[in-house]
């Protein structure tokens, strides 16, 4: 059985457990749908899939499956991505931007490797597309409160590219496997108009993987080897 549930949402991982009980499923795999891993994403979909199962009587075999920042597959989806948009573009942008979605600093020096993991994941999407040095920069957004958060800031770089005579950038996503608010709303957005407001021309937004064939075959081939034994 292939089912969804939202950590912040519905259908809740709870209820879903529930339904994958009354189905007779007895082996799950938990699949946490980001790249990146960070103990304010991947660790809480898996927290909340075991505190579902203690307040249930059934213990199923359970599997989670790991960060796959930098999986092969992962890193081809998304140039494959990438390369498909910008050929569907009327200009050739200056630079991309890769913008990940941060965390506070503090997680950072208590060892959460999210940090790691999205360099890695750029310098493995620059060396896959062969991309110049400096052409794809790593940023991130969706910072709040009054503590510092990991720098470089996606809004803060558009602007000052845009300051230092840059017409014309692409916007990516790599930590996010759908579009949402603040990939739609933030990114195409509220950081669109920061950089055509500083004097920027032309701005692009690549879309996540969401549902396209990159994507669904790059679920595929995740689920495949983590069920490994079980299929």
């Amino acid at each position: 059985i292939v089912d969804w549930a939202m950590r912040y949402g519905n259908p809740s991982i709870e209820s879903r457990m529930q339904f994958l009980q009354e189905q007779g499923c007895e082996r799950i795999l938990v699949f946490p749908l980001y790249p990146q891993y960070a103990a304010a994403t991947t660790a809480t979909v898996n927290d909340k899939a075991f505190e579902a199962l203690m307040k249930m009587r059934w213990m199923p075999a359970l599997r989670t499956v790991p960060p796959y920042h930098d999986d092969p597959a992962y890193i081809e989806a998304l140039a494959s991505s990438i390369s498909a948009h910008l050929k569907g573009l009327d200009f050739e942008p200056e630079h991309i931007v890769a913008s990940y979605h941060g965390i506070p600093q503090s997680y950072f020096k208590k060892g959460d490797p999210y940090h790691c993991q999205c360099q890695k994941t750029s310098r493995l999407l620059k060396e896959h597309m062969g991309l110049d040095d400096g052409y794809l920069l790593t940023t991130f957004q969706s910072r709040f409160g009054p503590e510092e958060w990991l720098q470089p800031y996606t809004d803060k770089t558009v602007e000052r590219l845009a300051h230092e005579g840059i017409k014309r950038i692409a916007v990516v996503n790599p930590g996010f496997s759908s579009d949402c608010l603040e990939t739609l709303e933030e990114i195409n957005g509220e950081v669109r108009d920061e950089f055509v407001d500083n004097g920027g021309e032309h701005f692009s937004h690549i879309p996540c993987l969401n549902d396209s064939i990159e994507g669904m075959k790059l679920i595929e081939t995740i689920v495949l080897r983590e069920l490994q034994g079980w299929i």
